[in-house]
């Protein structure tokens, strides 16, 4: 049995279940193609192996976190052109998560294990779709590109790792404008005058059953990356305890004086109005709007 330090990126499908239903022969032609296409010549270039592909998953390994964070976010530019080709339904965003750590080899196979390999995995949930996380471990180590930045997004208990996680985003330095139209709260709503308020989200699941939470729009206004909607109160700030939400179902942000909303990969969707919110395109919420997350269909009010 041998062991060695290694870099392992962990990258999985947003919203994979969800593309299968809809267009299962094409959503399978297209991950073959971003595999062969996106996934293998980006890992190759960055001095690692792909260990292995598991239906969306995908595992690899590098000998260095420089080249690993090269690697991923050479991915997700490739991605993004591959994207450009496709219709905004069967667009193909991967989380990625990588971090630092000693891994098992299977001398046989070559495959890897062991609690790098599980951190990664874990690390590769909190990453946004199209985007990527890591651990800190790997943040200490490497230094970016002068186009893209890490970003804080603090210390996160994750499922079956008994110590906090700390998380890092990779993200652009300079941010492209979010898409979705911007629709202020109302017509009487300014910067000024958002701390004042806060939001009550209301409703029931299609038996009847009650859910709510409220959003205070300072505390909402302090968290620039938002307040994340889910089922998974270890992740989540905002917890609907429903088997049809996502452990991390939507982001919920304040940008301006606009309340956006974005679905993060759901496998069953959210939607405004009665209008599905595609992957990473946020949309605006008001107050009067109907948000629509997995089963559970909340209306909107100010306090």
């Amino acid at each position: 049995m041998q062991r060695r330090l290694a870099a392992i990126v962990h990258a999985d499908l947003a919203g994979f279940t969800r593309m299968m239903e809809g267009a299962e022969t094409r959503t399978f032609r297209h991950l073959k193609s971003a595999q062969t296409d996106v996934w293998r010549p980006a890992i190759v270039a960055g001095g690692g192996r792909l260990v292995g592909t598991a239906g969306d998953a995908m595992l690899a390994e590098f000998g260095s976190a420089v080249g690993a964070v090269s690697a991923g976010i050479d991915i997700q530019e490739r991605m993004a052109r591959f994207n450009d080709g496709l219709d905004e339904n069967q667009r193909m965003l991967f989380r990625i998560g990588i971090h630092l750590g000693e891994v098992i080899v299977d001398e046989e196979d070559q495959n890897i294990f062991g609690d790098g390999v599980n951190l990664a995995a874990r690390i590769q949930a909190m990453a946004e779709p199209g985007g990527i996380a890591v651990s800190r471990a790997v943040r200490d180590v490497t230094e970016l590109r002068i186009d893209y930045t890490f970003v804080d997004a603090g210390e996160h208990k994750l499922k079956n790792v008994s110590r906090p996680v700390h998380i890092y985003h990779v993200r652009s330095a300079e941010p492209a404008q979010q898409a979705g139209a911007t629709v202020c709260l109302s017509s009487k709503t300014t910067t000024r005058i958002l701390p004042q308020i806060t939001l009550r989200f209301e409703g029931a699941n299609s038996t009847g059953q009650k859910y709510s939470f409220d959003v205070a729009l300072d505390k909402l206004m302090a968290l620039p990356h938002g307040m994340v909607i889910g089922r998974s109160a270890d992740q989540c700030e905002l917890v609907i305890p429903h088997a049809t939400v996502s452990r991390r179902h939507a982001r919920l942000a304040l940008k301006g004086d606009a309340l956006q909303i974005e679905d993060l990969g759901s496998t069953n969707g959210t939607a405004v109005n009665g209008t599905l919110v595609v992957a990473s395109a946020p949309v605006s919420l008001q107050t009067g709007s109907r948000l629509k997350v997995g089963d559970v269909e909340l209306s909107i009010r100010q306090l």
